[in-house]
């Protein structure tokens, strides 16, 4: 079961819906939909309700473009601020859980270029989830947005499937290796963009989907247990987080200027 609730953007009124956990983890996850289908899609609402059902608060939204039911994804920025002020909605359902953020390809990777800037509303954020990263366009290996990925200055969860036409998991290895501790790439075997997998029969389906929720939940609760975030509390500002926050600073004054 969900809840539908609503919270403004800049004068603009989303929709998003909370999936109350049971067994409660102590955890909070905003899931962004990808680029094609909104939170009602049959993937969003599957994952929210078996997250949920593995003691995880999932809170789902629509993209301002989604929303308005327009064809074509929202401006970065307008995506990035939606995913901000979603982020600060879905902390504020249960204050005192620890939050992460993430979504599915397009939610994804607007996620992870949040959490890499900071700011208001996700400078508690404990950790991402992307569901199907698009490292790259299909067929151009070489024009890689790892980017995104490599500012990160908290622990990222990439569920990648082994035919994803976006990008491979040993691809995203080569970045993730790179990430802060807890980062970890997890390869859906025979999986492609949306995690269908090669395997023939309903069941082979329903076990890779059941396999990868399980492995979402076993990560959110490592990362989100006292001892880390004890650990997270005392150690000192990360070198990226640093940086990331002086061009959010600098973009903000440039924003300020234009106005």
């Amino acid at each position: 079961m969900s809840e539908r609730f609503h919270f403004d953007v800049d004068g603009e009124r989303l929709t998003a819906f909370v999936y109350q956990a049971s067994k409660p983890l102590g955890a909070t996850l905003l899931l962004a939909h990808g680029a094609s289908a909104g939170q009602k899609d049959r993937f969003i609402v599957d994952y929210a309700t078996e997250l949920a059902g593995r003691g995880v608060l999932v809170v789902t939204f629509d993209f301002p473009y989604m929303e308005h039911r327009r064809r074509h994804p929202d401006r970065d920025e307008v995506l990035q601020e939606s995913l901000r002020a979603a982020a600060v909605a879905a902390g504020q359902c249960r204050p005192k859980n620890r939050l992460f953020i993430g979504g599915k390809s397009l939610g994804g990777r607007v996620a992870a270029e949040v959490a890499a800037e900071g700011g208001e509303g996700v400078d508690d954020v404990a950790g991402v989830i992307v569901l199907g990263y698009p490292l790259h366009p299909i067929g151009k290996a070489t024009a890689s947005r790892a980017q995104h990925l490599r500012d990160l200055h908290v622990p990222v969860l990439v569920v990648q499937g082994t035919r994803d036409a976006f990008g491979t998991p040993e691809e995203l290895r080569r970045v993730v290796s790179l990430l802060p501790d807890g980062s970890e790439v997890y390869a859906v075997e025979g999986g492609d963009h949306s995690f269908a997998v090669s395997r023939r029969g309903a069941h082979a389906q329903e076990d890779a989907e059941a396999e990868i929720q399980d492995e979402i939940a076993r990560w959110i609760s490592e990362i989100a247990s006292p001892r880390r975030a004890a650990a997270a509390a005392r150690a000192p500002a990360h070198p990226r987080r640093i940086a990331t926050h002086a061009r959010t600073q600098l973009r903000s004054l440039r924003r300020s200027a234009r106005a």
